[in-house]
């Protein structure tokens, strides 16, 4: 808790920001209320250029700035006036002894070294960039916030100014700041530690760090008794943030849950795994599984044959598509009940489409994620983390090789591949059946592989059934599995559904099996050498 409940008033704020939204009136309103403002560099420049008096932190340290602006706050002069307790007379009468000034006001932004990354720059402008003394005057102020208010975040300038003007900040307003500030240096220092750790090719640090800025409060989390919020992540390598949720821009729609944010995530992935320019994609996801991939000539297209593989779980799902949406497949989307709809963009007359449906939520990513890239993915256990780089394992035909009789055909092996991409974004065990570009039956997250393939084949069967197919849709379609079948029995369940070739990774004990079961069913298999889990 504060150190003391009274309210603090200020008589005296040092100003040190590197974004100066706001700062110019904010600084006037504490000057007019009789504040003394110390300042320092460009922050004390823009101040003065706009009428405010200023007095530079070197007047109060009496050492100028050095080493160019590295060493201007490092200096018992100010840290003295942002630590001394003053419900303790010892401290004050130090402060008297010495000729330091209290300061009861921290004002105070850092370097930009997220941007600076994010940018691209070079390492040595990135170094340049990191923040020293900043982050120790923070410090200084939060720990001794039962004096001293710190203010890290433009945003709560008004707030504070309202209760200086009531005769001081209040002993709530300076702890919750403070943990704010505490909160932005951890992230500010986690966004330079993960890049130097990556710079320097260390992939398991001895010690880990993640930061992170909310973007969104969400109403709940998973479930209504759950609290939860949306946080978009430091980057931690050069270059623009990854395109996909947390970068998009809502066109329309409420506010997305804490289940939309994943499902989204998930669905985009997926959809990225298509290269825009070979062709269109549509996925299609229901809690966090696909429930249909496509791909075609055109956005509808590719829809029109991903909703076939599943329309009723499709009902209140997520789509995703690889190009700018235009009105053809808005058109086509809004004729079920879809929750959202992302895409790299959206042209005007899809947009109209699209604001018939009030509560449809429409993002638009400005860009795909590149699945090849590197990356980390975080997870937590009870009492730890669990971190691994992102699945970004990629494979061509020549990548594979064939181990049965017979080879798969050129249509088998596009769609091979095809389903491989899909099974990779489903949860294990995953099976997927595809034919001509479009998934024809997802079996997902069961215990038993087997009991994948059945699912699989049982979905393609009531898909068949609501198309008006004469046959399940996995009859003659090809089947991939996230990793190897251990026994031969669901191979020959996908067998059984009319599956006629298989991609695997391979690796188990019973391969020869596998691979005669294969032959003696006539179905082309090919390995992989990588497997796929999603837990």
């Amino acid at each position: 808790m504060p150190m003391t409940d009274k309210p603090t008033p200020v008589r005296r704020a040092l100003v040190s920001v590197s974004d100066k939204s706001g700062i110019v009136d904010f600084a006037r309103a504490l000057a007019d209320g009789g504040a003394e403002i110390l300042s320092t560099g460009g922050t004390a420049r823009t101040l003065r250029e706009a009428g405010l008096a200023v007095v530079d932190v070197a007047a109060v340290t009496g050492s100028p700035e050095m080493l160019d602006g590295r060493v201007k706050t490092l200096h018992p002069n100010v840290h003295g006036g942002l630590l001394a307790d003053r419900s303790k007379p010892e401290h004050i009468a130090a402060l008297s002894e010495h000729g330091i000034p209290e300061i009861d006001l921290l004002v105070i932004n850092l370097y930009p070294f997220e941007d600076t990354l994010r940018r691209g720059a070079a390492f040595p402008e990135c170094i340049e960039n990191i923040d020293i003394g900043g982050p120790a005057m923070i410090r200084a102020a939060a720990k001794n916030h039962g004096s001293v208010t710190v203010l890290v975040d433009p945003a709560d300038y008004a707030g504070v100014l309202e209760e200086v003007g009531a005769g001081g900040v209040s002993a709530g307003t300076r702890q919750r700041l403070a943990a704010k500030a505490f909160s932005r240096t951890a992230a500010y220092d986690a966004a330079i530690s993960r890049w130097f750790s990556e710079e320097t090719g260390e992939a398991e640090p001895t010690f880990i760090a993640f930061g992170g800025t909310l973007a969104e409060q969400l109403r709940y989390g998973e479930n209504p008794h759950q609290r939860a919020g949306f946080y978009r992540s430091a980057e931690s390598r050069p270059g623009p943030a990854r395109p996909g949720v947390a970068t998009a821009r809502q066109v329309q729609g409420k506010a997305l849950s804490y289940n939309n944010i994943n499902d989204t995530d998930a669905a985009f992935e997926l959809v990225a795994e298509f290269d825009p320019g070979d062709s269109a994609a549509v996925a299609i996801i229901k809690h966090a599984n696909p429930c249909g991939v496509a791909v075609g000539d055109s956005l509808r297209e590719a829809y029109e044959k991903a909703l076939v593989c599943d329309p009723v779980s499709a009902f209140g799902g997520i789509v995703a598509l690889n190009r700018t949406l235009d009105a053809e497949a808005a058109e086509k989307i809004v004729e079920i009940f879809t929750e959202v709809i992302v895409a790299p963009a959206a042209s005007p007359e899809a947009i109209e489409i699209v604001a018939a449906r009030k509560n449809l939520r429409l993002l638009v990513t400005d860009g795909l994620p590149d699945p090849a890239a590197p990356g980390l993915m975080v997870r937590s256990v009870a009492g730890g983390l669990l971190v691994q780089s992102r699945d970004n394992g990629r494979l061509g035909a020549a990548d594979l090789r064939v181990v049965t009789r017979r080879a798969p055909s050129e249509q088998e092996m596009r769609d091979l591949l095809f389903a491989w991409r899909v099974a990779k974004h489903v949860k294990s065990n995953a099976i997927v059946y595809a034919r001509n570009g479009a998934t024809a039956g997802i079996g997902a997250g069961q215990m038993s592989r087997v009991d994948s393939a059945r699912i699989a084949a049982h979905k393609s069967a009531e898909a068949a059934k609501a198309a008006g197919a004469d046959r399940p849709l996995a009859e003659g379609a090809v089947v991939a599995s996230d990793a190897f079948f251990p026994f031969a029995d669901g191979l020959l369940a996908a067998a059984e559904a009319g599956a006629t070739a298989v991609i695997q990774p391979g690796g188990s004990m019973r391969d020869d099996e596998v691979i005669a079961a294969a032959d003696e069913k006539g179905l082309a298999m090919v390995l992989t050498g990588m497997r796929h889990f999603r837990h």
